[in-house]
């Protein structure tokens, strides 16, 4: 656990965290299993990526989105008394809430880093605005989480530039994966009832209100690298209902092997 996570998980104790219902609950599990299904992926690029400093760096993105993973699926799980590693390692496939851009594969560089523009520039404007939630467990994280995520949309939108603007090989792969990696975007900004409901009581932002900062931010990055905002087809997603992506599946079965064989064991 890192010295954030101590003092985070410090705030929280302090704060007496628990859900104020189970929609609260619901809802701090669907951002978390966003950040922790990321997490996963990115784990996956240590001592594979193209160089020794980007082995650290995505490693340290994934260290980062694991602890907000952490400390949101503590506090959902504190609701009905499950621990994170319950919610982590005992779910089947059709609990989990992710949504379909987190659960992509890695691909090549290139298309890791579309998915990590798309997923830092969301979580910077839903955590800048999540810090003035009425849930105080919410805000704490949020104002922790949001800084840490600045540094992953700079990293994003770097690599974005350095990869369009560099070879023709890399600029290639770099058109490719932001056409492949964009028909997933649209479902980050669905409404459901139940973020119009917390909404309204302003424990949630509602997602469709972050698409214009979204898109600001993405135009900008775009018009420099010379890249054209894709106009292909939108996926059908459903992750916040439960339909997942296949890709999803075996994700899961790899980050949950060893607990689910070896349940209850400490070393």
């Amino acid at each position: 656990m890192t010295v954030d996570e101590v003092s985070l998980s410090a705030e929280l104790s302090d704060l007496g965290a628990r859900p104020a219902s189970a929609e609260v609950a619901e809802y701090a599990v669907w951002l978390g299993d966003d950040a922790l299904i990321l997490a996963q992926q990115l784990g996956a690029w240590i001592s594979r990526a193209p160089e020794l400093e980007e082995d650290v760096a995505l490693a340290n993105i994934a260290l980062d989105l694991l602890g907000h993973a952490r400390s949101l699926l503590r506090y959902a799980g504190s609701w009905d008394d499950r621990t994170e590693d319950d919610l982590a390692y005992w779910r089947d496939e059709p609990a989990f809430r992710s949504v379909w851009l987190f659960e992509q594969p890695n691909g090549d560089f290139a298309q890791t880093i579309a998915r990590q523009l798309a997923a830092s520039v969301y979580w910077f404007e839903l955590y800048t605005r999540l810090q003035e939630s009425s849930d105080a467990t919410l805000a704490a994280v949020a104002a922790k989480a949001v800084k840490e995520i600045e540094y992953h949309r700079d990293h994003a939108v770097q690599w974005t530039l350095r990869l369009a603007g560099g070879t023709d090989e890399s600029r290639t792969r770099m058109l490719r994966a932001v056409a492949d990696v964009w028909p997933y975007v649209d479902e980050l900004f669905r409404d459901e009832p139940l973020t119009d409901g917390l909404a309204e009581s302003g424990v949630a932002v509602r997602p469709s209100s972050l698409r214009d900062g979204f898109d600001a931010v993405i135009g900008a990055v775009f018009a420099e690298a010379e890249i054209d905002v894709p106009t292909t087809f939108v996926s059908a997603g459903g992750g916040r209902r439960g339909s997942h992506a296949a890709p999803l599946g075996y994700l899961l079965a790899e980050m949950q092997v060893l607990a689910r064989q070896h349940p209850g064991a400490t070393w």
